[in-house]
Formats: C-alpha cells, structure tokens, sequence
C-alpha cells in the first residue's frame, strides 16, 4: 500500500474517532471558571447512616407500598406525589408533563420510588448530634399540624416531639414547578445548649449502571462554590466515598431528562459526600454547618430539594431568581457550550413562531446557511475553479509522476496563475464541525424536543428514524444496516454533493471518497432523526449553492 495512501486511511479513521469521542473524553470537568475558593477534601466527623431500611425480600408494586403508611400528598401543576409521614420522606414524584413514551395512554414519567420497590430513589431530611439525643429518624411518626395536601398555594408544616424538650418542626414549601424548600425549626424547652447538624440525603438504586449515551452525561452532577464537577457511577467506590467541604452548592443525580438535587446556599461549613452503598445503590448526602440551640431558644435551617425535568428555561430561571449557583450545568452542554445553549433558545423560538419543532430545525439549518453563505460562496467557487483546471491537473500528474517535488511545484504554479486556494474548500467543513457537535447535543440534552413530533412517520425527533429498510421491506437486516428513510436521503445527497466537488486524481483516494457517504448514512443512521433532517437539508441547500456557482463560473 502506498504510503499517501495509508495516511489517508489514518487519517478518516483518526477523523471518526474525533467525532465520537471528543464530547465523550474531552469535555471539560468545568465549564465555567471562576475565582472561588479551591474545594477540599475533608473527613466529616458526624457521618450520615447509608443503610436503606427495607425488610422487603421480594419488591413489590409500588402503588401497592403507596398504600401501606399515612402520607401528605404533593399536587402541583407539574408533579403528583407524597411525603410519607414515617421518617417525612419524599419517596414518590410523577412528572405529569411527560410521559414515559409516545403512545396515547402512556402514564407519567416516575421520577422518585419508596423503599421496598425495585429501585427504591427517595430523599429524606433531618437532624445528627454527637451526643445521645432522640432525634427523628427513618421511622419517625411525624404529625400534620394543617392540611394534607402541599401545593404551591398551601404549604404543609410537621411536628415532632422527641419527648425529652425538643421539638422539631418542618415547615414545606414548593413552586409550581419541581423546587420544594424545607425550613427545620428546632425549639430547645431544655436548661442546656444543644448543638444539632443538619442533614439530607437521597439514596438511589439504579435499574442500570449503563450510564446511558455516551453523548450525554449521566451519573452525579454538582457545583461546589461554583466549580462545575462531574461523577460517573463506575468511578464512585464502594470503599471510598468522594467527600468535599463547601460554603455553598448543590449535587444531585443526573439522567439524560431527570434531574434530582440537593441545594444549599449562603451557608459555611457544609460537607457534601457522594457514596455507593451496594452494586447499584448509590446516595448523595450534605451536613450543614452546626445548629446551635440555647435553652429555652429556637433555631432554624433551610435547604432547597430540587426534583423534576431539565427545562433549560425554568433552569435558568433558578439561577437567577433563587440564586442557585449555575443551575443551569445540570444539563450537559458539552465542550462547546457557547454554542450549545444558544442554539436551543434559537430553536426554541422558531418553534414558538412555527409550532412545530421539525420545521423549526429546517429553518434553523437555512438561517445557518445563510450565515455561512458568503464563507461557503468562496469555498465553492475555490472548488468549481479546481474542477474546471482538472484536465490540466492530470496532464502534469502524468508529464511529471516520476518526480514528486518537480509535481507539487507545477501544481503550486497553475494554482496560482488560476488564482485558486485549495485550502479554502476545507474551510467549510471546520465550521461545520462545531455546528454539528453542537446541535447533536441540544436534540440529545433539551427535553423540549423529546417526543416532539415532525410530518409523516417522524413521531419523536429526538429519537432515530422509525421507518427503517426490515419495517417496509420485511427483510431482517442487522442492526447497523437497518437505517431510516431521512438517513438514506441524506446519504444521497451527500453523495451529490461530493459528485460536485473535484475528484481526487489518486485512485485509492477517490475509492475511499467514494464510500464516505456510506459510511456516513451508516454512522448517522441511528443517529436523532431531526439531526439527520437538519444535515439533509444542509445538503441540500449546499448543493443549490453550488450548482448556482459552478453555472456562473462555466463548470460542468
């Protein structure tokens, strides 16, 4: 094999590793830098017991367990669901915006579940001290001193009396959306100062450790004085919690829609831990600083639980009106964030004025086009110039293939007498590359296009095409082979286009140009549909523009 010729297959196969694996290894563990203070590992000198209490042998339903304890019900625009009164545990959330497919009676997405189901995923506050109080624990009774039912008009408060003078007392509040604030009042009827350290944990035992795409990041986020820090699961050790001191954050856990977090704010002292406690169960835990509680005085502390969807928006408006440090990180913008979170609000406001997120990308990837436009006029015009010079190329390969350097010199030379930079057809391709990466990660991370409909067979643009060669041919093909019908197109008209551009005069350089629109079609075929639908249509503009070009310049 000839050398050029082994260059050029290196460098296609070092091209599609790029591709798939710069978001994967290389995104940046901070996406924002700031002048905070260096977070540091400590050791917490009270721990937070990691033991989940259940006696289940078997798991059962868990509507069935919903059944067995008395409980304050949640009911808000966006979720349905309850604190069990036992321990005052948040042990069941539904998302009632979304559903968890596309079928007409599909039931909501459950984000949270009770001890003794399958996947037990629950959050739970409360008091540690480092003498021998009675303090309430998992399996505390605590009273409704109002209503039943929290809903962002009607706050819920709880009481309970250890019997020995403190009385404990948790006044709940939540938003029309997924934030609940927890205020913890401790009354000290006591002669002795009491010293108490607040906490909260969620526990979560994972269906699967996947880690789901690679594209997107899923496992355990959180920001720690402002300092973006990403876990996944596999790295979280049995034997070595991850224990980090900071005066104020949040961390939760993180899927590719869902998000569940525990917050803290102007605050000192906190201890934040993240510790797996068996194969698939993992838990997320804070000690605040200490709470000290003079005799015959009272104290409170406050903490934010955040559980519910990524909503970029609502996110944002986190951010800003409750003062939650970069709230909007919890979903994984990727290494070109300044791109990424652009994008979405651009499309998110086509598709207010379209009503229909798939045209809303048809007209996001013109309006890119016609940013490019003069870029890809001149990069097409260099192309079109170089395709008309062709025969003349091939002459001086052929009068000079026995000397290379004498070759690349009379090359050199008609490409500057025909006023002809054959970089600039490259030029194009390198914008495009951040452009794609970008948009892959909004169809992929904005819960706003899942399950968003297009025309025709396209019910849900953020998933692959549905309509594929074995489900209108009948003829069982492999998975990789089995590609949509926008995938195809897509493919034919990147073929098209390459057909536009100059041929390469190296044979094994023009057979391996000529199988990347099916590598391509291969590649992107299980790709989100709307990325293919915008590529295709990127194509297709390209190809318009560069017909008109090679029209103007005289080109067949």
């Amino acid at each position: 094999m000839k050398e050029e010729t082994k260059s050029l297959y290196l460098a296609v196969f070092v091209s599609i590793l790029i591709i798939f694996g710069v978001n994967h290894f290389f995104a940046p563990k901070t996406q924002l830098k700031t002048p905070q203070t260096e977070i540091k590992k400590i050791e917490a000198p009270v721990e937070i017991d990691l033991a989940l209490q259940n006696n289940q042998e078997q798991p059962r339903d868990v509507h069935e367990i919903l059944q067995d304890d008395a409980s304050a019900l949640i009911k808000t625009p966006s979720l349905d669901g309850r604190i069990r009164l036992k321990g005052a545990r948040f042990d069941f959330l539904s998302l009632k915006k979304y559903k968890q497919t596309i079928e007409k009676n599909s039931p909501d997405v459950e984000l949270l579940q009770p001890s003794g189901s399958a996947h037990p995923y629950f959050a739970e506050f409360g008091f540690l001290a480092s003498d021998n109080l009675k303090l309430p624990v998992a399996d505390s009774l605590w009273t409704l001193t109002n209503d039943s039912v929290l809903t962002p008009e009607n706050p819920l408060t709880l009481e309970f009396d250890n019997g020995q003078g403190l009385k404990f007392s948790r006044n709940i509040s939540i938003d029309e959306h997924y934030l609940i604030t927890i205020s913890q009042t401790v009354e000290n009827n006591t002669s002795n100062e009491v010293v108490l350290y607040p906490y909260g944990r969620i526990y979560r035992d994972f269906e699967s450790l996947s880690g789901g795409q690679s594209v997107v990041h899923e496992g355990i986020t959180a920001v720690f004085d402002g300092r973006l820090k990403e876990f996944k699961l596999k790295d979280i050790k049995q034997t070595e919690p991850k224990t980090f001191e900071a005066n104020q954050g949040w961390v939760g856990f993180s899927d590719r829609y869902w998000f569940a977090a525990l917050i803290l704010e102007n605050q000192n002292q906190n201890v934040f831990k993240i510790s797996k406690s068996s194969e698939n169960a993992y838990q997320i835990d804070y000690r605040a600083a200490p709470l000290t509680i003079s005799p015959n005085g009272a104290n409170t502390q406050t903490v934010r639980f955040f559980a519910g969807a990524k909503e970029i928006k609502l996110l944002d408006a986190y951010t800003k009106k409750n003062h939650i440090q970069k709230f909007d990180l919890a979903i994984d913008f990727g290494w070109y964030y300044f791109l990424t979170k652009p994008f979405f609000y651009i499309l998110d406001f086509l598709y207010k004025i379209i009503g229909n997120m798939g045209w809303a990308i048809l007209l996001f990837a013109a309006l890119l086009r016609a940013v490019m436009f003069p870029i890809a006029n001149k990069s097409y015009d260099s192309m079109s110039k170089m395709r008309k010079i062709q025969p003349k190329v091939q002459e001086i390969q052929k009068k000079y293939q026995n000397d290379k350097i004498l070759l690349q010199q009379k090359t050199m030379e008609l490409y500057k007498k025909e006023k002809i930079n054959p970089a600039s057809g490259c030029l194009p391709m390198f914008i495009q590359i951040p452009i794609f990466f970008s948009l892959y990660k909004v169809l992929n991370i904005a819960i706003e296009i899942r399950h968003a409909p297009f025309i025709g067979w396209i019910k849900d643009l953020s998933a692959p095409d549905p309509l594929t060669i074995s489900s209108w041919s009948h003829i069982p093909l492999p998975g990789i082979l089995d590609i949509g019908v926008w995938p195809l197109l897509m493919g034919l008209t990147m073929w098209i286009q390459q057909k536009l551009n100059p041929a390469p005069t190296n044979k094994d350089q023009a057979r391996m140009f000529a199988m990347m629109p099916f590598i391509f079609t291969l590649m992107l075929g299980h790709f989100a549909s709307g990325l293919v639908i915008y590529w295709t249509l990127s194509n297709i503009l390209s190809i318009m523009q560069q017909k008109a070009i090679m029209y103007k310049n005289g080109v067949k």
